[in-house]
């Protein structure tokens, strides 16, 4: 994560390396210089009871590694295996693209832009989730 730019918002809290920074007043930007950090916009995190769905259990997964809750070693496997059986459902275009940039990213150990890749799928699964319940 190397030159990673964050644009915080008024009191917009992220979590860099376990520790939760508030931002102030004002909007600012940060520059984060050091490799590997782990660093989760608290906006963007998903809570342990909201992972409800397929999509968002391999959200989760990602998101634990940026928290820096589990090893990116360990986690590599869970997140290949529920990209690809995700693969198996979300079989159109824009959703394959999704995915096949997820797992490039997870192959990279670049689980922000796993994350973020993943993340885009979750309208289209809250959609699917509703039709079929309909």
């Amino acid at each position: 994560m190397t030159g990673l730019v964050l644009k915080l918002a008024p009191k917009e809290r992220v979590l860099i390396n376990g520790a939760v920074i508030e931002n102030g007043d004002r909007r600012s930007r940060l520059a984060i210089m050091t490799p590997n950090a782990h660093i989760l916009r608290l906006r963007d995190a998903i809570h342990p009871e909201e992972v409800n769905t397929p999509v968002r259990r391999v959200c989760y997964i990602a998101q634990l590694v940026l928290s820096g809750d589990a090893e990116p070693s360990e986690a590599r496997m869970q997140l290949l295996r529920g990209i690809e059986q995700l693969s198996q459902v979300l079989t159109d275009h824009d959703s394959r693209a999704h995915l096949t940039q997820a797992t490039a990213a997870v192959l990279e150990d670049q689980h922000y832009q796993a994350l973020k890749s993943l993340r885009a799928l979750l309208p289209r699964e809250e959609r699917l989730l509703a039709a079929g319940s309909a």
